[in-house]
């Protein structure tokens, strides 16, 4: 099983740079490899991180837009040729399906893997596909169809040990109580899990691209303990973002903070900032957001925070 981590395999928005990629971000969730918005370049990004095509077990397309889409028909192409065994199901906006279909198919090759495209509609479509995680897309504000997606584990327990050894349970009976969720000790006695146990919330992530401010940015973004979220430009080019569907650095912070964030990642730079331009990200960012925050680089390796207690 694979630390949660987010691999960053490209921060450029719509034109890559000698140093940014086109967007890439694959997020590795116990056995899941969740790759978000391939853009053009995705397969070299994962060979130069060390990432192999089986890693992929899910696609999460926000828009159709080149610079988050272009790299799908290399991946899926480097699919087939890796024989990758199990199906990787494709989640993207069904109001454009046909640009689905088009780089699904851009042209021949071998094609053996099974991937099982999912369209999103409407307001809060379901994407089903995993157990042991729910997956939530939500439409933002952009100049096309755009989604964001929030990825949540279920809330669990933590055994409390004082609270194990004052109910006398111990050994099998541990694993039994948290499997069941009731135990009978042996003097006739019913536990639950809330008295030798606390809640412990389930770890949240949560992807936010291409998008103005809106509610749907905040829903998404609530209590995430990891959020990537566009960060296009500057305040002196906020009137520009605004006109193209896209947020500030200093906007993007302001939703973590509004949202209650834990750790804030920013990238989709326009390519028209240099490495001079990185501190003015943070400072801007700082300015509403007091958590940790990363500026994300092309190969970064971020691993998602511990659960809070």
């Amino acid at each position: 099983m694979s630390p949660r981590r987010l691999h960053v395999l490209g921060t450029a928005s719509a034109v890559p740079t000698r140093t940014r990629n086109h967007n890439g971000y694959l997020l590795r969730w116990d056995t899941h490899g969740i790759l978000l918005d391939p853009g053009e370049g995705t397969q070299r990004q994962m060979r130069l991180a060390r990432i192999p095509a089986t890693t992929v077990t899910r696609v999460c397309i926000t828009h159709f837009h080149g610079d988050h889409c272009l790299g799908l028909p290399g991946l899926i192409q480097r699919l087939s040729r890796d024989r990758v065994p199990h199906p990787v199901r494709v989640a993207y906006p069904g109001e454009d399906e046909q640009y689905w279909h088009r780089l699904r198919h851009a042209c021949p090759f071998h094609d053996t893997t099974t991937l099982i495209g999912q369209p999103l509609h409407g307001p809060a479509p379901h994407i089903p596909g995993e157990d042991d995680l729910t997956i939530t897309a939500l439409p933002l504000d952009h100049s096309i169809a755009c989604y964001g997606y929030r990825i949540t584990e279920p809330d669990g327990w933590r055994m409390d040990p004082r609270r194990l050894h004052h109910h006398g349970v111990h050994g099998p009976q541990i694993a039994q109580l948290q499997r069941q969720g009731t135990l009978t000790t042996d003097d006739g006695h019913t536990l639950t899990l809330a008295d030798c146990a606390t809640p412990r919330r389930g770890q949240v992530f949560a992807f936010v691209m291409d998008t103005r401010t809106c509610t749907n940015a905040l829903t998404l973004a609530h209590g995430a303990d990891m959020l990537v979220i566009e960060a296009t430009y500057l305040d002196a080019q906020a009137d520009l973002a605004r006109a193209h569907g896209h947020l500030t650095a200093r906007q993007a912070a302001r939703i973590a903070a509004s949202a209650g964030a834990r750790t804030l990642v920013l990238t989709h730079l326009s390519e028209r900032y240099e490495t001079a331009d990185h501190p003015s990200f943070l400072a801007q960012a700082a300015a509403e957001f007091d958590g940790p925050t990363h500026l994300a680089a092309d190969l970064d390796q971020i691993p998602l925070p511990p659960r809070p207690d």
